[in-house]
């Protein structure tokens, strides 16, 4: 065991509550990785997964976050990296956006978001969120 492996995540570990929407959820995709304090004490939250078919997702509901959240879709075409290859239909506050282009969402905390809506997917999409709690401070480090 070495000193920093611990901060490696290599396996899926999805807190409970996210395990039992695993059924559902894996009708349309497949989540990669999972990650937050309690994975990696310390670690704030990000979660991946592949969009693999149309579907209204499990985050069909608006809501809102104590803290900033990113929100990425991105291509799986090295080739057009920025052709989504599908359609996303995504709710900010009261307006509705639909994404057909690789992209990252910046919701800041507090901010209503979704619901969430795989309108068309033609091939597999890329999916991440980040959640990070509390503001972040650059401490120099002394020479």
């Amino acid at each position: 065991m070495s000193k920093y492996g611990k901060y490696i995540v290599t396996e899926l570990k999805e807190p409970e509550e996210r395990k039992k929407l695993a059924p559902v959820y894996n009708t349309y995709a497949r989540r990669i990785l999972w990650m937050d304090k309690d994975v990696v004490p310390g670690a704030f939250n990000m979660n991946t997964s592949w969009y693999l078919k149309a579907a209204r997702t499990i985050d069909d509901k608006p809501h809102t976050h104590d803290a900033d959240e990113i929100i990425g879709f991105f291509s799986c075409d090295a080739q057009k990296p920025y052709d989504l290859g599908g359609e996303i239909e995504i709710w900010l506050e009261d307006e509705q956006h639909i994404i057909t282009r690789s992209c990252m969402i910046f919701v800041p905390a507090g901010l209503t978001h979704c619901p969430l809506v795989l309108r068309r997917v033609d091939r597999p999409i890329f999916h991440f969120t980040v959640v990070v709690a509390g503001q972040y401070v650059k401490k120099e480090q002394e020479k």
